[in-house]
């Protein structure tokens, strides 16, 4: 077992206000928590996990090539590997949210990605 303290877990922080928590986790599966600011929205992307994104609180509004859900408290999506996807908080809060990674990955994957 290996426990990790949210205070002493490796923080990574894309863009202002967007700031992500590596959680338990390994190349199996990982498990970012992020809190999203207002009127923010990840680039479209992809990558080789599948994922799953909790809305812990506030709301979120998943953006694919074909989709648009809102998410709410307790609400999940699961986005398939190499489905182009985009997070945004289109409210007036911070949103805050749990993304597991399957398999997992680091935060090499926003440091080392070519825009």
């Amino acid at each position: 077992m290996e426990r990790v303290s949210f205070d002493d877990a490796e923080t990574y922080e894309p863009d202002e206000g967007w700031r992500r928590v590596a959680l338990a986790g390994d190349d199996d599966v990982s498990l970012e928590w992020f809190e999203k600011p207002p009127g923010h929205s990840s680039p479209m992307h992809d990558h080789e996990n599948g994922q799953v994104c909790l809305v812990l609180d506030g709301e979120l509004t998943i953006h694919t090539e074909t989709e648009r859900e809102r998410l709410t408290r307790y609400d999940s999506v699961w986005l398939d590997p190499w489905e182009s996807h985009r997070v945004e908080n289109e409210g007036d809060e911070t949103a805050v949210g749990l993304d597991i990674f399957v398999p997992g990955r680091s935060f090499d994957f926003w440091t080392d990605r070519d825009e």
